[in-house]
């Protein structure tokens, strides 16, 4: 670790006003360094990871992140009633309040983050790109959406506050510039607080470049390398990694350069990171400063060879840092683990995680553990997977790897879609830019790989005896009668799969050994492993395997349920949520049209819309804004017009 020198009274004790793996990866600096911890949770996260990584925890009554994690009036009641004596925001929630900043220190809590001066000048991006101009730092010209041509398009709608890619829109037909903006000015309003909307050109195969800085109270700036995050999707990172491959010695100097004046032009302490835009020919553009830790914070760290939080509360401290930061080595890569379905419009998932486990030599942030719940109100993240190497090549290859063989149980994920994308040629090549998943989504998510072999390793378990069973079960389990085949049916990833297992009845595989959790076959000469996990109370198993990857399989019941009939054209909600909008106008008897969004449903931090599925009429409603929808709630029905 890099020595700096404190100068002012050590911290004792650290309240985290954050959640989820962000506050349990604070928890273990500061555990690391000797100091008390606090959590503080709303009535959801009462038993959560991060609650339980704490000496001590205080609760914030409600659920809503408006009633409980953005409320800083409760949270300086917490650290104060806790005895804490710094607070550490996170990132999001109220991570870039300066009104919050100045709150804790009148409270006479030490704030960890820079001074509530500088996040003011950095929380609107319309007046961030002002300073940045005045301070030399190459930024797009804006463009007024009131007199805008076809000649500007593309354009991007970006919302002046906040950010995670709320309240963002590409617009490339001008016929839509005025709805998309009004919609990006209503996502914001309700994201923020704060509905303001700019305009600038959309750069197509751009690149999302930022820079780490780290800064002490005494004028050292540190530029901390590189981190290119431009496989996004909805404007959201999903894997990161430094240094930023390819970059030109030249264009990486003008970053480094940039950052730091970005950081002087408001005497900026602490970590923060300043985002950039590079174009195809290498031109650099200033985005915004995020004034907090990043999510993907731990490349840098791996890179680098530091703990970025343990210098962020040395710096708080009062620490100088010494002249320059220590070299960097190697190369890391970070993949997001979400739960939600790429294919399916990144729908979020909500449920329990049965399982969570993740082998290998790579770094696992998370905020769960096996059995805990994931709920509706907060990000659909499961945790950040990291992995440093000596080489980019090697460290794609051991993400990828350990991505490949993690046991995930209970939730679909985007696992799948991250071990593709870290293994697709354009990417392995260094090939970056934010347009990746709009031109290859499709391929990423397309079809599952075969289950029939996972559907026999999860029959096989099933028909297994349990261990410890008598000589008589073990036989009886294995007794069969050839003109009586014994036959399970499993549906997965869509598809129905029917195995015949007892006898086995698939050409090149035999059966070595079976029992409820492992079983082994001979696959065409090779053995191979299954590894099978079956839950008490929920009807689905979850196999592993090197050779088929992950499934969840489903056992076919003898009847169907009568309850899984739904009148034709019902609009089911894909998710627990709110219903944040109804589009105007809308009511029974109303004619709507193919396609046509008819209510916007927000979970997780995203909203989504549910269309018309067919041109026809509306004849019932069901839904309101404001209201609270469970999964499957119907929402509304369409009764399709007649084909003529």
């Amino acid at each position: 670790m890099t020595n700096v020198i404190a100068s002012a009274a050590p911290i004792g004790s650290l309240l985290v006003a954050n959640r989820g793996e962000i506050a349990v990866r604070i928890f273990r600096t500061a555990r690391a360094l000797g100091l008390d911890t606090v959590a503080v949770h709303s009535d959801p996260d009462s038993d959560a990871l991060h609650v339980r990584s704490a000496d001590s925890a205080v609760r914030l009554p409600g659920a809503a992140p408006a009633d409980t994690y953005l409320r800083g009036d409760l949270i300086i009641k917490a650290a104060l009633a806790a005895g804490a004596d710094a607070v550490h925001p996170g990132y999001g929630f109220l991570s870039e309040n300066a009104d919050f900043a100045r709150a804790v220190e009148a409270a006479g809590l030490v704030w960890i983050g820079p001074p509530p001066g500088a996040i003011e000048a950095m929380a609107s991006k319309t007046r961030a790109k002002e300073l940045m101009r005045a301070a030399g730092v190459p930024l797009l010209d804006p463009v007024d959406p009131a007199s805008a041509t076809h000649a500007d398009l593309p354009l991007l709608l970006k919302a002046a506050a906040g950010g995670g890619g709320r309240g963002m829109r590409v617009v490339r037909d001008l016929d839509q510039l005025k709805a998309e903006l009004d919609a990006a000015s209503a996502e914001a309003r309700s994201a923020f607080g704060d509905g303001e909307v700019f305009a600038e050109p959309y750069v197509e195969r751009g690149r999302h470049v930022e820079v780490q800085i780290l800064a002490d109270a005494h004028g050292t700036v540190w530029p901390l390398g590189t981190r290119d995050c431009s496989l996004q999707r909805r404007h959201q990172k999903v894997i990161e990694e430094a240094p930023a491959p390819g970059l030109p010695k030249a264009l990486r100097e003008n970053l480094h350069q940039a950052a730091v004046a970005a950081a002087r032009a408001v005497s900026y302490r602490g970590a923060g990171t300043v985002e950039f835009l590079v174009t195809a020919d290498g031109r650099p553009y200033f985005l915004e400063m995020n004034t907090r830790l990043q999510v993907e914070h731990p490349v840098t760290e791996a890179v680098f060879g530091i703990d970025l939080v343990a210098l962020q509360l040395r710096v708080a401290e009062g620490a100088a840092l010494p002249p320059a930061p220590p070299a960097a080595g190697g190369h890391a890569v970070e993949a997001r683990l979400y739960a939600e379905d790429p294919a399916r419009d990144w729908r979020p998932q909500t449920g329990v995680l049965h399982t969570l486990a993740v082998p290998g030599e790579v770094r696992v942030d998370t905020g769960f553990t096996d059995g805990d719940t994931v709920g509706i109100h907060y990000d659909p993240m499961l945790a950040k997977v990291v992995a440093h190497a000596p080489t980019r090549a090697e460290a794609v290859r051991v993400l990828a790897h350990a991505l490949s063989r993690a046991r995930i149980h209970g939730l679909t994920t985007n696992r799948e879609l991250l071990v593709r994308s870290l293994r697709h040629p354009e990417f392995t090549a260094g090939r970056l830019d934010t347009g990746f998943y709009d031109r290859h989504l499709a391929t990423l998510t397309e079809d599952a790989p075969d289950a029939t072999l996972a559907a026999l390793a999860a029959a096989l378990a099933e028909a297994a005896p349990a261990p410890g069973a008598s000589l008589a079960a073990r036989l009886g389990g294995w007794r069969n009668v050839r003109s009586q085949p014994q036959t399970r049916r499993y549906t997965s990833g869509g598809s129905e799969y029917e195995v015949a297992y007892q006898p086995v009845d698939h050409p090149g595989v035999r059966v070595l050994s079976a029992t409820p959790e492992l079983v082994t076959l001979e696959v065409d000469g090779v053995r191979r492993l299954f590894h099978v996990k079956q839950n008490s109370n929920k009807p689905e198993v979850y196999v592993d395997s090197a050779l088929t990857g992950a499934h969840t399989l489903t056992p076919v019941p003898r009847f169907a349920d009568p309850q899984d009939r739904t009148e034709p054209g019902s609009l089911l909600a894909p998710m627990p949520g709110t219903v944040v909008r109804v589009a105007e106008g809308l009511a029974p008897g109303r004619p709507v049209t193919a396609g046509q969004p008819l209510l916007w449903l927000e979970a997780m931090k995203m909203e989504h819309r549910i269309l018309a599925p067919a041109s026809g009429t509306l004849t019932a409603l069901h839904a309101a804004t404001g209201q609270q929808v469970e999964f499957g709630a119907l929402l509304a029905v369409v009764q399709e017009e007649p084909q003529s």
